[in-house]
C-alpha cells in the first residue's frame, strides 16, 4: 500500500497546473500516488497531465464529463489506494516538506486527521500571514471530532476547506461528497469529524492557496439581483440544516449551537447582502433572512 494518496480535481486549470504538479514532484517525502481527476476541461489541462503521467509513475489520469468537484472527489477516491489522502487543488501549491512534516505530527500524535494553515498567493506574489491570533505562540492545537465540529461556520482555526488537510484513509470509508453545492468544503468535511479519534492542527504554512482564481471568487464582484443571490443562501441554508442533523444523531447538545448558529446567519446575511446591487432587492433579502430565522426559532424552541 502506498502512504500518501493525493487528489487532485481539475477542471480548467492550465494555467497554474505545472506549478501545481510540481510542488508535488519535489516533495522531499516520495511515497505516494497522484490521482488526477479531469472534469470535462475545455482547455489545455488534459494534455498537461498526460506529459506528467508519461515521465511518472505515480501520476493517474481519468477523465469525466463535468460535474462539478464533488463529484469529481468521488471518482478520485475509487481510484485511490493510500493509507493516508490530502487533496491540491489544481490552481494552488505545497512546499516541498508539505507531506514529510504532516505525516511527522501524524506520527507523534496518532492523529487521524492533521490540519496545516496556507498562506496566500495573489498576482504571483506570496503573503505569509500572522496566525497568532488563532494559534497562540504558533503552538499546535488537539481538538476531538465534537470540538471540531463547533467550529465549522466561523472558520475558527482556518480548518474548513477539503484541501491543507493529511486524513486517514478510513474516514472515507463510506463518505460521499454532497454533489450540485455551492458551498462544498464547508458541506462535505464535516461529515469526517464525527469518526476521527483526533484532529491536530499545525500553524506551519505548508499550504499555498491561489487567491480570487476559483469561477466563484471571479463572480464575487459582480452585483446580483435577489434570485440569484437566494440561490446561493439557499445552499447555505441546506448546509446548516444537514449540520444540525449530524449533531442531534451524534447525541451531542445542540441548544447552545442553535444560538451560535442564528448569530451566524445574522453575519452572513449582512455579508451577502452587499452583493446585491437593487436596493430594493436588498431589502427583500432581509425581510427573507428574518423569515427563515423565525423558522428556526419555532423549530428549535429558542
Amino acid at each position: 500500500m502506498v502512504k500518501v494518496s493525493i487528489g487532485i480535481p481539475l477542471h480548467n486549470g492550465e494555467e497554474y497546473l505545472r506549478q501545481c504538479l510540481n510542488s508535488i514532484i519535489e516533495q522531499t517525502f516520495k511515497d505516494f500516488e497522484v490521482i488526477l481527476v479531469d472534469d470535462g476541461s475545455t482547455d489545455n489541462s488534459f494534455v498537461i497531465c498526460q506529459e506528467y503521467v508519461a515521465k511518472d509513475s505515480r501520476f493517474r489520469l481519468i477523465h469525466q464529463k463535468n460535474k462539478g468537484t464533488a463529484s469529481t472527489r468521488n471518482t478520485c477516491l475509487k481510484y485511490m489506494h493510500g493509507e493516508f489522502i490530502t487533496w491540491i487543488d489544481s490552481d494552488d501549491k505545497i512546499k516541498p516538506d508539505y507531506l514529510e512534516k504532516l505525516l511527522q505530527v501524524q506520527a507523534e500524535t496518532g492523529a487521524q486527521m492533521i490540519n496545516c494553515v496556507c498562506y496566500d498567493i495573489k498576482d504571483g506574489i506570496e503573503y505569509y500571514l500572522d496566525y497568532t491570533p488563532i494559534y497562540p505562540d504558533l503552538k499546535r492545537i488537539e481538538l476531538s471530532g465534537r470540538e471540531a465540529l463547533r467550529t465549522v461556520f466561523f472558520d475558527r482555526y482556518r480548518i474548513i476547506a477539503m484541501w491543507g488537510t493529511l486524513v486517514d484513509s478510513k474516514l472515507y470509508k463510506g463518505w460521499v461528497g454532497s454533489q450540485g453545492i455551492i458551498f462544498e468544503d464547508m458541506d462535505n468535511k464535516f461529515k469526517l469529524y464525527l469518526r476521527t479519534n483526533k484532529i491536530v492542527l499545525v500553524p506551519e504554512q505548508l499550504y499555498g492557496y491561489r487567491q480570487g482564481n476559483s469561477s466563484i471568487m471571479k463572480d464575487a464582484d459582480r452585483k446580483k439581483t435577489f434570485s440569484e443571490e437566494l440561490k446561493i443562501t439557499t445552499g447555505l441554508m441546506h448546509t446548516i440544516e444537514k449540520y444540525i442533523y449530524y449533531m442531534e444523531v451524534a447525541n451531542i447538545d445542540v441548544e447552545e449551537e442553535h444560538l451560535h448558529i442564528l448569530k451566524y446567519i445574522d453575519f452572513i446575511s449582512s455579508y451577502r447582502v452587499t452583493m446585491i446591487g437593487n436596493e430594493e432587492d436588498k431589502q427583500r433579502y432581509f425581510k427573507y433572512m428574518d423569515r427563515y430565522k423565525e423558522k428556526l426559532k419555532r423549530y428549535w424552541n429558542v
